[in-house]
Parts: C-alpha cells; sequence; structure tokens
C-alpha cells in the first residue's frame, strides 16, 4: 500500500480529533459532532448528485478507483528504459523478428502490443498512431475515473451547506425556545463539516493522487513507444539509451547511471 497516502489520509484524521479532544469537554466533546441526520444528508447527498452526472457504471468504477489510490504504483521508469535497451540490443544483434520470442515474456501489455506491430513490419507512422490512440483512451478512462472524485469534492461542502440550511430554518421556526438555539445551531453546522471533510479530507486528495498516477502512467508509456519507434528505426542502443534518459528527472538519471544493467551499445 502506498505509505503516503495512509500516513497522509490518517494525520488528517488525528489532527482533526485532536482539535476536538483537545477542548473544555475532552473526549466527550466527540459526541457533538456526531449526527447521523447530519451524515445522511451531506455524504448521501454528496453522492447522490455526483451519481446523477455519471453512467451507473462510471460512477461505481470511479468509487473504486480510491484503492487505486492507496496502492503503491509500479511505475519504475529507469527499469522500464533498461528493458527497452535490452530489446534493442536483441533486435541489432538478432533482428527484428527476434523480438516476437522477447515479447512472449513480457508482462507490460501495452511494450507487447508494440512490439509485435514492429514484428508484423507494421509501418512506423502507423505504429505510432495506434500506440497513441490507445494512450490517448488510457487516459481518458483515467479521467472519468478522476471526475468522479473531483464532482464529489464539489458536491460535499454543498449539501453540508444544504444541511446547514434545513437545520436553520427548522431552528428558526422555534425561537421562542430560546435554549435550543445553541444546541440546534450546532447540529445545523456539523453538516458543513461533513461536507468539509468529504472534499478536503477524501475527496479532492484522492483525485490528486489519482492525476500523479495518471501523469506517471502516460510518461511511462510515452516513454515505450520513442523506444520502440527508435528499434524500428534501427537506432543505436546507445543513441535510444540516452533519448530515453531525457524522459528521467536529474535525480533519476543519476540512479540509472550509477545502478548496473545500463543499455550497452552492440556493434553489428
Amino acid at each position: 500500500m502506498d505509505l503516503a497516502t495512509i500516513i497522509g489520509l490518517i494525520a488528517c484524521f488525528g489532527l482533526m480529533l485532536f482539535g476536538i479532544v483537545t477542548g473544555r469537554d475532552g473526549v466527550a466533546a466527540v459526541k457533538n459532532f456526531l449526527d447521523p441526520q447530519s451524515a445522511l444528508i451531506t455524504f448521501g447527498g454528496a453522492l447522490g448528485a455526483t451519481l446523477i452526472q455519471f453512467k451507473l457504471s462510471d460512477f461505481f468504477a470511479g468509487l473504486k478507483a480510491f484503492l487505486v489510490a492507496i496502492k503503491i504504483k509500479k511505475t519504475d521508469q529507469t527499469e522500464q528504459i533498461k528493458k527497452i535497451i535490452e530489446l534493442s540490443n536483441v533486435a541489432r544483434k538478432e533482428g527484428i523478428l527476434a523480438l516476437e520470442d522477447a515479447a512472449a515474456e513480457l508482462e507490460d501489455e501495452f511494450l507487447k502490443k508494440g512490439i509485435l506491430l514492429i514484428v508484423d513490419g507494421t509501418e512506423p507512422d502507423l505504429v505510432r498512431a495506434i500506440l497513441e490512440t490507445e494512450l490517448s483512451c488510457i487516459e481518458a478512462r483515467h479521467k472519468k475515473l478522476i471526475s468522479v472524485w473531483e464532482t464529489m469534492a464539489a458536491m460535499g461542502p454543498a449539501w453540508g451547506m444544504i444541511g446547514t440550511l434545513i437545520g436553520l430554518i427548522n431552528m428558526l421556526k422555534h425561537l421562542e425556545d430560546i435554549n435550543s438555539v445553541g444546541p440546534n445551531m450546532s447540529v445545523a453546522l456539523v453538516t458543513t463539516m461533513y461536507g468539509s471533510l468529504l472534499a478536503n479530507w477524501i475527496a479532492m486528495p484522492v483525485a490528486g493522487k489519482l492525476r500523479v498516477n495518471n501523469a506517471e502512467e502516460i510518461t511511462m508509456k510515452e516513454v515505450i513507444i520513442e523506444g520502440l519507434l527508435s528499434i524500428q528505426a534501427g537506432e543505436n542502443p546507445h543513441v535510444i539509451e540516452e533519448k530515453l534518459k531525457s524522459f528521467l528527472a536529474p535525480k533519476d538519471r543519476e540512479r540509472y547511471n550509477s545502478s548496473e544493467g545500463g543499455g550497452e551499445e552492440v556493434n553489428g
């Protein structure tokens, strides 16, 4: 699991709880922030309003994406570049057709598809077009999942305010009982708090993490496209390696250079 996401969620909840229990009432104050009716209006309303904007399947797929946000995403670009350089060495030494056997051992379906297109003799422009089309479709699917959480983040505070207004209207109808004004006002404001929590503790951070994961995956696949087209063009493995290293951040580039197994130029 992704420790950054887990620690962040726990830290936010812990700080909120710390602020509640360090007040005058101590731990007993927790019950002041628990109201089932407010929770139903805020969370139920936000989920319902989000559901209106999506198909049922897309809505549930978006909710399941929460699991993606808390999982460690395996997107090591340095390892991917090393794999591409290995393939380029095979192609340079044994020919493009030799990549078909290498493709059978690959786990990355995108990389495998690209290699098979090359082995089949597909024109470079068509290879790029096919892979970039798939890349854009992947990104579109990711953005749809992200938009579920972005919509929920927008709906949370709105429905929190709706719950607060409902509570205030009911309170103002009974102003003759002045002793009930304070408690009723407190309950009304709880819905606003729930809406802010839904948006700022869960929905927006999850959408942000999904955007980060999407950007990393898209960059990884762009590396694959450039690498495969360079292999197809018969470029020197060392040249391919230098080209692909331009995708790496400076610290990752240094780590790549210092690690074993970098691409070696094969003269043929």
